[in-house]
């Protein structure tokens, strides 16, 4: 399913608040962003018991139970994960990964709480959620009386929700730091092929692994990890990231002339990340029309040239990344345009290769 409304994870608990205490829900989104923790968070602050199926998993006997004979009648018996005293936060994940003789065991749970002649308590809360078909998850069609037995919403990624809460959770500084500079590498869309790719839930594993080495973690070990969870791109990056903290080069003090760009042919990979992220802050920060600018943005247009010339100096093709990026992203018009006049030749190879 395809929602043409999405919500990140502060709007979605609202929605929550409001809709599912009276109508069951279905949350959709990509694998990885944090349905499961949100459903669970959500159940924690209404002081209920949140208690997980995960529908993948399922035989129909795990919901409806098994038939025992009572005074000559077969009568089913729900599961005692099930069966509760008080209400509580029944939460069907991956709900669409089952298949439609499962799906169909949910139809009166969903509607009216009941399995059989068992009734949740009253003032229990069901939840939904699953992976999209264009993430490559392994998901089956919801049949029609399921979709519209809820209320659908899709989660999107938030950055900002999400270093809000992993400055609560002490995730890695290391991780807060980058993705704070790089809030693009939080999610990437989940890859074809087998390849690990980068996700709230990715950058969470790699927090723990790294708390796990303790703060003499090396170089190689962060490799082996970064590898092992995130996009390739972002492994690289990150690691450069790491070499940059550790070198103590500081991309507000190249930009202001305090410190250069890093040189030497080992420091490669920490050059590539600044001039990444040099980019990401003028696309950030430069006004898009002139006549908005004040004085730091003059400032900044001036300081942004002086340092794709020195960068040009050192190597070209990190300069010419600089300017036209692979993003699909332009900077300025009026910042291009003095590029045009003062580096012409890094604009004119630009334009070619583009």
């Amino acid at each position: 399913m395809k929602l043409s409304v999405s919500l990140t994870q502060s709007k979605l608990k609202d929605f929550l608040l409001n809709v599912a205490l009276i109508r069951p829900v279905f949350i959709w989104g990509a694998p990885g962003i944090g349905k499961s923790s949100l459903v669970e968070q959500f159940a924690y602050e209404l002081g209920m018991e949140c208690v997980s199926l995960l529908g993948s998993q399922l035989a129909p006997e795990d919901v409806i139970g098994v038939p025992q004979i009572v005074d000559g009648c077969s009568k089913f018996f729900p599961p005692r994960m099930i069966v509760r005293n008080e209400p509580y936060v029944l939460f069907l994940d991956e709900l669409n990964g089952c298949s439609h003789e499962i799906q169909k065991t949910f139809y009166s749970l969903i509607t009216d709480l009941r399995v059989g002649e068992y009734h949740l308590p009253k003032g229990s809360i069901v939840i939904g959620a699953g992976n999209r078909a264009q993430d490559s998850a392994i998901v089956k069609p919801m049949s029609s009386a399921l979709i519209n037995r809820m209320i659908h919403v899709e989660l999107t990624v938030s950055t900002t929700d999400w270093l809000k809460w992993a400055y609560a959770h002490n995730i890695h500084p290391f991780i807060t730091e980058y993705i704070a500079q790089r809030p693009d590498h939080l999610w990437s869309k989940p890859p074809k092929t087998e390849e690990t790719f980068s996700t709230p839930r990715s950058w969470h594993m790699l927090s723990d692994a790294m708390q796990g080495y303790g703060e003499n973690i090396s170089d190689a070990d962060i490799e082996a990890l970064s590898v092992g969870t995130l996009t390739v791109a972002h492994a690289i990056q990150f690691r450069a990231f790491i070499r940059q903290l550790r070198n103590k080069y500081i991309l507000a003090d190249i930009i202001s002339g305090k410190e250069r760009w890093p040189d030497k042919p080992e420091d490669r990979d920490i050059l590539y990340f600044l001039a990444q992220s040099f980019r990401a802050h003028l696309m950030k920060n430069l006004p898009r029309e002139k006549e908005n600018s004040g004085q730091k943005d003059k400032e900044l247009i001036f300081a942004a040239k002086a340092c794709i010339k020195d960068l040009a100096a050192i190597t070209f093709e990190i300069a010419q990344m600089v300017v036209a990026g692979d993003d699909g992203e332009s900077l300025p018009g009026y910042f291009m345009a003095e590029i045009v006049r003062d580096l012409p030749r890094l604009v004119q190879k630009s334009q070619k290769n583009g």
